[in-house]
């Protein structure tokens, strides 16, 4: 209940911050999202930091104004007090504060000063709290947000959005647990993916698929007991996969690593890791190109992960960038080929396929302690029974190494914004011997969201599927349990339908009732000849009349 409560207080809040940036000019605009974000994110570490401080000194928790008692600490006892926070807290000066903010709205250039205070907290945090590039090039916290509107409404801007984060706390909800933070977050951003129809469409993926994947790679028997298990997205978006797989693991039992292209997603992912209690990943979210650069290194060669998730762009043009990939050094990685350059429709370029080889190479093998690794990879459908080129040979090499789990192939619209049909790849270099394959096409109701159609599984849907996978059940038109050499013998097709039985029904009757239904045929023959020459008859007819013969 107090977490319902919270949810609906934060949720309030969100929408509020969302009205001010309407009433300044920038609702719906993309500078819009920016503010958001970052002004959540600042509401959230004052928060935590009072929550942190509190426990470690109960004459700040017992004061009726914790701010103005933490004013009277001395400089060495407020470093020693910074000293003492947790890896993950943000350390703030007084003069960062809301409630310091809140008191000095009424001077002069107040925006100037929120925005100094924003950038200040960003430079003091920045070993942590960074995303950098490939390059090296750091992106930090907090943006000068007041810019974005016009320099006569930048004090009032800034008023309107300081009054609305002083009024609630959110320092009740840290003795909870991190799982409501994953509605907060979609929530947050929900104007700006592309299943809501908005603009940051490629950093969103449903939480059923994540949710599929994250049970099915950590089955519940194994959660609590995987240690030091280190977990790679090579297309992070948002970190929707990540979050998941994290929870299921324990988020102190693992690492999170990451690479995306894009800045605004690389923002997104840094906002979800701080709020899910992974701050400590941080320095390991890359921004940059996977194909052409990936980051993660280990000695001479790429890193390789216990567990990888990926959601990747399935279609982009690449050719800038494709021959730079065709080398000796990557003949290994990309072992089953790159695709060419049409010289048409060069955005259908299928990336898809160098992420998953990229995924199979940065797979770990195992070692004193642990197993080998282990993937969940979405794909278009068509992936799984291409009859040739790159996609068969990547079919064929899972099949061959062993390392094919199964798969589970998506109902139609499970992304809003497309028409592709998906399959989640599952990879599990451990697993030598049977392979689940499941069709779950046919599960899902059809939901409208704007102008979009969407399937959405309900809960019972997603638990029946990650129970018949985890369980490796065969069920009549919905999973099968074949081997190795079945799917060699099918062409190397991933589909479960083409391993599906076809059930013919036989029934006895006697030889009285048989000639009585082939009379009943056979009446029902002559009825519909007769049919049939009469109304010839009559079309003859007419058209003497009509003067034709």
């Amino acid at each position: 209940m107090v977490t319902s409560d919270f949810e609906n207080k934060v949720k309030t809040l969100i929408d509020n911050l969302k009205g001010t940036c309407t009433s300044y000019g920038l609702g719906n605009d993309g500078n819009e999202f920016k503010i958001i974000t970052q002004v959540f994110l600042y509401k959230f570490m004052n928060d935590k930091f009072a929550y942190q401080i509190k426990q470690l000194d109960s004459k700040l928790a017992q004061s009726e104004k914790w701010e103005t008692a933490l004013e009277t600490y001395s400089d060495d006892d407020y470093e020693m007090l910074l000293l003492q926070l947790d890896a993950d807290t943000a350390k703030l000066k007084p003069e960062h504060l809301i409630s310091h903010l809140f008191n000095k709205q009424n001077e002069a250039d107040f925006a100037k000063l929120f925005d100094d205070t924003l950038r200040d907290i960003a430079i003091t945090n920045n070993d942590v709290f960074s995303v950098k590039s490939a390059s090296g090039e750091k992106d930090t916290l907090f943006d000068r947000i007041s810019e974005y509107v016009d320099a006569d409404d930048r004090d009032n801007f800034c008023k309107a959005i300081i009054n609305h984060l002083v009024n609630q706390s959110f320092e009740a909800i840290f003795d909870q647990k991190y799982d409501f933070y994953a509605t907060i977050f979609e929530y947050l951003i929900k104007d700006y993916n592309k299943d809501g129809g908005g603009k940051y469409a490629e950093y969103y993926t449903p939480h059923a698929v994540a949710k599929i994947m994250a049970a099915i790679l950590v089955p519940q028997d194994q959660q609590g007991k995987v240690q030091n298990a280190t977990v790679y997205d090579p297309s992070a978006g948002s970190g929707t996969l990540l979050m998941n797989i994290a929870h299921a693991i324990g988020e102190d039992r693992c690492t999170l690593y990451s690479q995306d292209i894009s800045k605004k997603s690389s923002s997104m992912l840094r906002l979800n890791l701080i709020l899910n209690g992974l701050v400590h990943s941080i320095h390991n979210v890359i921004r940059g190109n996977t194909i052409l650069s990936p980051f993660h290194k280990q000695g001479d060669g790429l890193m390789t992960f216990d567990y990888i998730v990926s959601n990747p762009p399935f279609k982009m043009d690449f050719s800038d960038f494709r021959d730079d990939l065709d080398t000796k050094e990557n003949k290994e990685r990309f072992f089953a080929g790159i695709p060419k350059t049409p010289k048409k429709a060069v955005d259908k370029m299928a990336i898809y396929s160098l992420f998953l080889q990229h995924i199979i190479y940065s797979m770990s093998e195992s070692s004193t302690g642990k197993n080998g690794a282990k993937a969940a990879v979405v794909v278009p459908t068509g992936f799984i029974t291409a009859q040739a080129g790159i996609d068969k040979k990547i079919r064929q090499k899972l099949i061959d190494d062993k390392m094919l789990a199964g798969v589970v192939s998506m109902p139609s619209n499970i992304f809003a914004t497309t028409g592709t049909n998906v399959s989640i790849l599952f990879l599990d270099k451990n697993n030598q011997q049977d392979v689940v394959l499941l069709d779950a096409s046919n599960l899902g109701e059809t939901v409208k969201e704007g102008k979009n159609q969407r399937t959405v599984l309900t809960e019972a849907e997603e638990q029946q599927i990650i129970n018949t996978f985890n369980q490796k059940e065969a069920v009549d038109d919905f999973s099968v349990v074949v081997s190795y050499d079945d799917i060699k013998a099918k062409n190397y097709s991933f589909s479960a339908g083409q391993y599906f039985e076809v059930k013919i029904e036989y029934v006895d009757i006697t030889a009285e009732e048989f000639e009585a239904k082939m009379k009943g045929f056979t009446d029902n023959l002559d009825g519909l000849f007769a049919e049939s020459r009469a109304l010839e008859g009559e079309i003859k007819k007419q058209l003497g009349g009509l003067g034709y013969e």
